[in-house]
């Protein structure tokens, strides 16, 4: 049977040119690959979603306070039943929050990357919040360093793209489920609108790939490992050889079901104003170009949100 492969991240010093003639195989041949040794402590990931769990915990007056209506949920907290797969009937089972890149409130981005909130009910949330969320985004841009050799480009080839990116990291709770004969998902079959993704705590059931032959493929992890995927926007910059595989969190089939169930996705995205259009080096006769028109990143986000009824 086919499997995601867990490849160690230190070997990018090490055995480098094997290290990314793998990890470029993986993501050609899942748009999924997990990555240990990436020396995110233990700490750090268990006092974050400590943190997370204490919010969802409080009551809902308190965490509405939260929620932004008509900002999308960019930052702050999304309630439970909104977010929507693109083409689903039914929303999602899950309620979120939004970390963002702090920046000066005078960078030419402020306009699309708001300040953040942090719940004064939740000590630690902020600390252990945003200390993810820079380590997420180190090991991102590790992650892309392989990828961009990959496909024959320089090595630092994204850092200047990604380095004030409008990436976002999502606590998410979805909560015991309770009906039997309910129609919705924990999460609905999606792919992911950024560059890369990278997942914390895909420990428990329930995330599926869809494979190229069309069977839904379980992930879970062991270990310290991190499931990163590729993005639609990644997707579109390479031509589609890095491609942005479907993907889903289904209901557990047993009393699992009755238990909440917790996960940490980083989205790291471009900078705002980065073109998407596609690389010269990832044309050629066998692949040839999918996209004539330009779009930057920001203008390709605001789209799909509107399609996922965030906005």
């Amino acid at each position: 049977m086919k499997k995601v492969p867990t490849l160690d991240i230190r070997r990018y010093d090490s055995d480098r040119e094997a290290f990314v003639a793998e990890i470029g195989a993986a993501y050609r041949e899942f748009g999924f690959c997990c990555i240990s040794g990436h020396g995110i402590a233990r700490e750090a990931i268990d006092g974050a979603y400590d943190a997370f769990q204490r919010f969802f915990a409080l009551p809902p007056e308190v965490k509405i306070r939260y929620h932004v209506p008509g900002s999308g949920g960019a930052r702050g907290y999304t309630p439970f039943g909104i977010e929507t797969a693109k083409d689903s009937r039914h929303p999602d089972l899950k309620e979120f929050w939004h970390v963002g890149r702090e920046i000066p409130r005078d960078s030419r981005f402020a306009d699309v990357m708001p300040p953040n909130l942090w719940p004064d009910e939740v000590p630690g949330f902020r600390e252990y919040g945003y200390g993810l969320y820079e380590a997420l985004d180190d090991l991102g841009t590790r992650v892309l360093r392989a990828l961009a050799l990959h496909i024959g480009l320089a090595e630092n080839f994204f850092e200047d793209k990604t380095n004030v990116g409008n990436s976002i990291l999502r606590p998410i709770h979805y909560p015991p489920i309770t009906a039997t004969d309910i129609p919705n998902v924990r999460a609905g079959a999606h792919e992911d609108i950024n560059f890369i993704t990278l997942l914390v705590g895909a420990s428990a059931e329930g995330l599926e790939v869809l494979t190229r032959e069309g069977s839904w493929l379980p992930i879970t992890t062991e270990g310290d490992a991190i499931v990163v995927n590729i993005g639609d926007m990644l997707q579109r910059l390479t031509n589609h050889v890095y491609p942005s595989t479907t993907h889903r969190v289904v209901n557990p089939q047993n009393d699992n079901a009755r238990k909440p169930r917790y996960s940490v996705p980083f989205f790291l995205h471009p900078n705002p104003d980065v073109v998407l259009d596609v690389l010269p080096s990832c044309v050629d006769a066998d692949n040839p170009k999918r996209y004539d028109t330009s779009i930057t990143a920001h203008e390709y986000l605001m789209q799909r949100l509107r399609e996922i009824k965030l906005i």
